[in-house]
């Protein structure tokens, strides 16, 4: 009999999202973004993106067995988002897992979201190395990780967001300037033509791990204000902010590569996919002699094969299943990779 066969699910936001991992191998996946339906509310919708999951998770699920092809009866496994994330939406894909799994008689694993966009990496690259620093940043999260084994051991937090996330900035400086949902992206594009000196935006505190991005967001909008009247230079705001944020988040990952002795930095999550982030990380990474791993773009995003990696991750180490009333936790703080909470007044019903 071949290495078991985990099929990944996610749905803690606006993607709901399918892949099958075996053996730390991609064998196919799917994503499915309800982000036009939330571009004209300039963010996502719960109830919204609920629905989109609802209608979206079989589609997504059949077309990542039909790329790996498969069928459903081939899976060994099942792995789902518990949380963090909207409620709603994350009910939508822990519901499906839990169909599937008792249906075929296959463990069911509860995986942190943000342990799925560490193990991302794995995808394209191997194994992580023991120790390694993650830097996360996406939307709602940015954390500065010290991870050993991600399947056993817990994760140290280096540093983490004390309010805006560097995504969420991205986004509201966007609105701001005029440029369209989703931000981060837009913010990317206007900056090809701008002068990334031409706005000296402030880099908040230095000499932290931690990470706080709403006085950069203020003095951006304020920025912005001071020019009421006249034309905006926005590619130059955009270029100048991109580099700010960009500054901050390589230099503090550097930092702590230095401190704890680490030979390698990690760099996930959706803001992974920002070019400015990439290319500093690049070359600062060069000059220190320490070893960069990014995952290539369409893994960056939430997508479902980043939490079938935690799914054979946890299969392989022999990890115990979760149980038959695993519930969700929308604010789940990233303990371990695993994520098994149990909704109170709930009791497990026998198999």
């Amino acid at each position: 009999m071949g290495s078991p066969i985990v099929l990944g699910i996610e749905s803690s936001c606006d993607e709901t999202g399918a892949g099958l991992v075996r053996d730390g191998r991609l064998l196919g996946q799917a994503v499915a973004s309800s982000m036009d339906e939330h571009a004209r509310f300039g963010g996502v919708v719960p109830e919204i993106a609920s629905r989109a999951h609802l209608h979206a998770l079989g589609p997504v699920i059949r077309q990542a067995l039909d790329e790996a092809g498969l069928g459903l009866s081939d899976v060994d496994a099942v792995a789902v988002t518990t949380g963090p994330g909207l409620s709603g939406a994350l009910q939508v894909g822990v519901a499906g897992a839990k169909s599937i799994a008792y249906a075929l008689g296959v463990p069911l694993h509860g995986v942190h979201h943000l342990a799925g966009h560490v193990a991302a990496d794995t995808l394209e690259h191997g194994p992580l190395p023991n120790p390694c620093v993650v830097l996360v940043v996406s939307g709602g999260h940015t954390s500065l990780l010290l991870v050993r084994d991600l399947a056993r051991d817990p994760i140290v937090h280096l540093g983490d967001t004390l309010d805006d996330a560097a995504g969420e900035c991205f986004d509201k400086v966007a609105r701001v300037f005029g440029l369209p949902y989703p931000g981060g992206p837009a913010i990317d594009r206007a900056a090809r033509v701008g002068d990334p000196r031409a706005v000296p935006f402030p880099r908040p505190l230095p000499g932290s791990y931690d990470f706080s991005f709403s006085g950069l967001k203020t003095a951006a909008a304020r920025w912005a204000e001071g020019r009421a009247g006249r034309e905006l230079p926005v590619a130059d705001g955009a270029a100048s902010l991109q580099e700010a944020v960009a500054d901050v988040l390589t230099r503090r990952a550097m930092a702590a590569c230095r401190e704890y002795g680490v030979g390698t930095l990690v760099v996930v999550g959706g803001v992974a996919a920002n070019s400015r982030v990439r290319s500093l990380a690049e070359e600062r990474c060069r000059a220190a002699g320490i070893a960069l791993r990014v995952p290539p773009l369409r893994l960056c995003t939430d997508n479902g094969a980043m939490i079938a990696a935690v799914g054979d991750l946890l299969v392989r180490a022999g990890a115990e299943p979760a149980p038959l009333d695993v519930s969700i936790d929308p604010s789940a703080p990233l303990e371990y990779a695993t994520l098994h909470p149990v909704a109170a007044g709930t009791r497990a019903v026998a198999a």
